[in-house]
């Protein structure tokens, strides 16, 4: 009997591809495209930059040519609920969220794979740069991508063993090269598409001026409440313009003297202070992570070395790391490492496996 697939699909070439090569491969496909929440704006007109109206142009076509049906999903207010609403109240916390980590783990593998599963597909593709492999015992393994350049395990961290039973990854065992060589032998328009950026909802791109718009009122003062820069010995140095305004490892356009580069290394919520340090302060062997998913569905019962990334374009460090009740685990790093952001992903790899992963924590939080 053949086998359904639903091919979520942005326009790109990473979906496209992934959708022809469903179809080589003899299932029945299904592409669907999810209209996502975007803000209205100049140039914007309401639609996220992950879906515009070219982009659905562009899918519809390539679905045309590949003979599959296509339908577009209205997935704006979960997508505004689980994902814009939480990037908004993470900086509320001082914490610099990533919502493509919230957006694999409530919209794409579970929003649109129940959707898919609801359609009686056995399985959701997307275009991501990972695999999937089942490992003697039978459960499901995530790998990274075979081109290193475009791997995306790290924001698929967040994934289980019920998700990976359904996802296919068909691009995951390719380099990007080949992927645009197969589109244009294919005669998809779309094999020489640029990529497409994150935060994809904010029209222009400026997260600052979108936090101050579209922030609760308290949390829109927040952003804009000036407050001391000042040192961890105490020393006020100048003054900030709003908390949420700075990231952990920032030194540009912090508008103070120094005689030595100073560097944000944390963002006091409850003082409304930015404390600056220098290079060596940035540092640090160790961090917690809450909200921890292990891959394999269960933490390991003692503590485990791994190569731990601490932001999607980090290279993995070697660390210790040791599972916490609660859903949590603390990373000790064999050296220190600079720029480790809360909010931000710590995913555990071994070699080319990712074994899950977790949110950085405030220290004052852990």
């Amino acid at each position: 009997m053949t086998k359904r697939v639903v091919v979520a699909m942005s326009g790109g070439v990473d979906s496209s591809v992934a959708a022809a090569l469903m179809v080589q491969a003899g299932y029945e496909v299904i592409g669907i495209m999810m209209r996502l929440w975007a803000e209205d704006g100049e140039g914007a007109h309401g639609y996220n930059r992950c879906c515009t109206p070219d982009q659905m142009t562009d899918a519809a076509r390539v679905a045309r040519k590949l003979g599959i049906p296509f339908y577009v999903l209205d997935t704006q207010a979960v997508f505004k609920r689980q994902v814009v609403q939480f990037f908004v109240e993470q900086y509320g916390r001082g914490v610099t969220p990533n919502p493509c980590l919230e957006c694999n783990r409530h919209i794409r593998f579970e929003w649109l794979l129940n959707h898919a599963l609801s359609l009686d597909a056995d399985y959701l593709a997307t275009g991501h740069y990972a695999r999937i492999r089942q490992a003697p015992d039978g459960t499901y393994q995530l790998l990274k991508g075979l081109d290193e350049r475009k791997d995306q395990s790290y924001v698929l961290s967040v994934l289980g063993q019920a998700q990976l039973a359904r996802v296919l990854f068909p691009i995951g065992e390719l380099h990007k090269a080949r992927v645009r060589e197969i589109a244009a032998s294919l005669g998809l328009d779309v094999a020489s598409k640029d990529e497409s950026q994150d935060l994809c909802f904010v029209a222009d791109g400026d997260y600052r001026r979108f936090l101050r718009e579209h922030s609760p009122a308290m949390l829109g003062a927040q952003i804009c409440r000036e407050g001391p820069i000042r040192t961890r010995d105490g020393r006020v140095l100048g003054k900030h313009t709003g908390l949420p305004n700075y990231t952990i490892g920032q030194r540009k356009g912090l508008g103070i003297a120094s005689a030595e580069p100073l560097y944000v290394i944390e963002l006091d919520v409850a003082d409304n202070a930015l404390i600056v340090g220098s290079r060596a302060e940035l540092g640090s062997t160790q961090l917690t992570a809450a909200r921890v998913n292990w891959i394999s569905g269960a933490p390991p019962a003692t503590p485990i070395r791994a190569e731990v990334k601490i932001r999607y374009k980090a290279q993995p460090m070697p660390a210790l790391v040791t599972p916490l009740p609660g859903q949590r685990a603390q990373v000790t790093f064999d050296a220190p490492v600079r720029d480790i952001t809360p909010g931000q992903g710590a995913v555990f790899y071994q070699g080319e496996l990712c074994l899950g992963g977790g949110i950085i924590e405030r220290p004052d939080s852990a």
